[in-house]
């Protein structure tokens, strides 16, 4: 399998910081499924939430970029797969604004936040 240089930075990174946290033995994953195929669901609790496609794309892009800010082009161009052209604030926002009601509907006080950035675009993070 052939990595990126950006994965290889990553995984050297984690391999690293293995090396400094030796009283790290395992990491279980909860057996509850994350993500399952054909549609592409992702479970917490059971609780089921319809995101269209976008959406869908844009959370996964933020949730594997956690603590990052990703920029309207940067996401626009992942997500839509094309050069962003002058409105992409406006695309991805209305996006992110749909995504952001389903998830806190179901989750008024999620252990997450999607935030903004005012003029720049969106990190998430997770709550401590």
């Amino acid at each position: 399998m052939e990595l990126e240089d950006k994965d290889k930075r990553t995984f050297e990174d984690f391999l690293t910081f293995l090396q400094f946290h030796p009283d790290l033995k395992m990491w279980e994953i909860d057996p509850e499924p994350i993500l399952s195929l054909p549609g592409l669901q992702i479970y917490h609790g059971q609780q089921e939430i319809e995101l269209n496609t976008k959406e869908f794309a844009l959370l996964c892009l933020l949730v594997t970029n956690k603590g990052r800010v990703l920029t309207y082009g940067q996401m626009y161009e992942k997500v839509w797969k094309e050069e962003p052209f002058g409105n992409e604030n406006i695309a991805v926002g209305s996006h992110v604004r749909s995504m952001r009601q389903k998830l806190y509907a179901v989750y008024p006080k999620p252990p997450f936040v999607i935030s903004c950035i005012r003029d720049v675009g969106y990190r998430f993070e997770i709550n401590s």
